[in-house]
């Protein structure tokens, strides 16, 4: 970056994950001067140190001393750096920077909170997620918005206000059913993409939703009785568990709203698939510009005169 660009930051906007560091130094009309990544996440951190690895990225980015810096994610968790404190739905997105939480650290460090959903009949949590949510919506936005993920999310907004929302472990249910079940002999690692089996296993959970638990066993039974193969065994267990998701997800919210899917690389292209079939209608947004939009959006209330 030259002296010139420097003239140009407002701010360093940060996502850390759990496993994951993302940064990017950003200029006062919302380009992007520099990115650092890295596989510094939480739990990275939680032997190393926040702050030394914040400080490495920083200098990465060349960011003047004096930069704020803005971070949304798992390093506001309980486990992480500081505990940024879960707004309570329901919470309008445009006024989350309000929650936002001082680090005390050199210079203005301060961390996004999570939402919750504190309801003892659909108790639910999320962190980052409500900063990609900022991002891709207006103010006065009302529909459901789908994030795929480890935990996939489903979030009804009402006139720019998260109502309420509803977690899936859909994906690490595919990591643990696919490597410590007996299905871990049903499902090969490496295999292709097999559009037919993953539609094929997409129907049957949408048509029969509450039969998962047996029709993850018949994607065994079909392949020792030799009317599936092993390859297909990825893509037919990938469309139960997402067709079993969205169906409970439509049953939930509904298909006649606007709905926006938050996603982006193989599996933004299954929920596509999956969403389409569903009897959706999704706009598509890409994860990663989804949160570093809502980062901007939540630094320019924060630091609005630098912007």
């Amino acid at each position: 970056m030259n002296p010139a660009d420097k003239s140009k930051t407002a701010f360093v906007a940060v996502d850390w994950g759990t496993s994951s560091f993302r940064a990017w130094l950003m200029a006062s009309d919302g380009t992007e001067l520099a990115e650092s990544r890295g596989s510094e996440g939480m739990l990275h951190c939680a032997t190393s140190g926040f702050a030394p690895v914040l400080r490495a990225h920083l200098a990465k980015l060349g960011a003047p001393a004096d930069t704020p810096v803005l971070i949304c994610g798992m390093a506001g968790a309980r486990q992480g750096w500081v505990e940024a404190p879960y707004l309570h739905t329901p919470t309008r997105l445009d006024a989350l920077h309000a929650g936002a939480i001082r680090v005390d650290t050199d210079g203005d460090v301060r961390i996004l909170p999570g939402l919750a959903q504190a309801r003892p009949d659909q108790p639910d949590v999320m962190r980052g997620e409500e900063t990609q949510l900022l991002g891709v919506t207006e103010p006065d936005f009302t529909g459901v918005v789908c994030i795929p993920g480890t935990h996939s999310k489903w979030i009804r907004i009402d006139n720019g206000a998260v109502a309420e929302f509803a977690t899936y472990m859909t994906g690490e249910l595919f990591a643990v059913v696919s490597e410590h079940s007996i299905l871990k002999h049903a499902v090969e690692p490496a295999a292709a993409e097999d559009n037919t089996a993953f539609a094929s296993g997409l129907a049957t959970a949408l048509s029969s939703p509450t039969s998962l638990t047996s029709a993850l066993f018949r994607l065994r039974a079909a392949q020792l009785l030799g009317y599936e193969q092993r390859p297909g065994g990825a893509a037919r267990l990938s469309g139960l568990l997402i067709g079993s998701e969205i169906a409970d997800a439509r049953a939930r919210f509904g298909v006649n709203v606007p709905l926006r899917l938050i996603a982006a690389g193989r599996l933004g292209g299954l929920y596509r698939e999956a969403l389409a079939a569903s009897g959706f209608n999704a706009s598509e947004c890409d994860a990663e510009q989804a949160s570093r939009r809502g980062l901007i959006k939540a630094a320019r209330q924060i630091w609005g005169a630098r912007f």
